[in-house]
């Protein structure tokens, strides 16, 4: 178990869908301190009593309104349907002044998942940023992870890529990428999320094509 001292509170934004779970049942695990966040907050306290129960009782978790868990915590993860992506960033937008962000958002348009459609500002986490303003550090990670990967406590065979507004957010996030048990890789600026972002369409459409459900990436030949 990390040492608590060293430890952030981590809000998860839209915490209550499937990748939201996943990520918090990680991160609760490791130790941290995590606040489930919902436009619903009864709906976010019974996510995090599920959690204790899957986890024994043994983690620190809550479920909050997503404002109120933005508030509260060092750092947040925003893992919402690209649909809710906009509404829920400008309602936390004050919130989250000199926080790092975590947008774990793909915009995808169904019913075409499996096609790359990228909006105006160039990813999600491009347009996060916009929406945010420069006193907030915005990351792009954990896309590409399905969460029947999270939720289970086998090694996962696919590896985390990490976009963001500077290196010293990049590397905040990089320590929970394996806090959370997966090996991260600094992917460089947040212009950069475009291509990890679209790749999920692409790993949906290989699932679709050959019967899978959870491919991934695995990054080779780096020291």
């Amino acid at each position: 178990m990390p040492d608590q001292s060293i430890l952030l509170t981590i809000a998860i934004l839209g915490g209550t869908g499937k990748e939201g779970k996943g990520l918090a049942y990680r991160w609760a695990k490791a130790g941290y301190r995590v606040l489930i966040g919902s436009r619903t907050p009864e709906k976010a306290q019974a996510t995090a009593q599920e959690l204790l129960k899957r986890l024994g009782g043994e983690a620190h978790l809550e479920g909050l309104s997503n404002v109120e868990a933005a508030q509260k915590a060092d750092i947040a993860a925003l893992t919402v349907p690209y649909a809710a992506h906009r509404e829920t960033l400008e309602s936390v937008k004050s919130a989250l002044l000199g926080k790092i962000l975590v947008d774990v958002t793909v915009p995808l348009v169904p019913p075409k998942v499996t096609k790359v459609q990228m909006p105006p500002a160039g990813s999600a986490a491009q347009e996060a940023h916009e929406i945010l303003g420069e006193e907030v550090q915005v990351t792009s990670a954990f896309q590409n992870i399905s969460y029947e990967h999270l939720l289970h406590d086998e090694p996962v065979e696919c590896d985390v890529l990490v976009c963001g507004t500077s290196k010293e957010a990049r590397a905040e996030v990089l320590k929970l990428v394996t806090a959370a048990g997966l090996t991260g890789w600094d992917a460089g600026p947040i212009e950069n999320s475009v291509v990890v972002e679209g790749m999920t369409s692409v790993l949906i459409g290989i699932n679709k094509q050959y019967g899978g459900t959870h491919a991934g990436i695995k990054i080779t030949g780096a020291k």
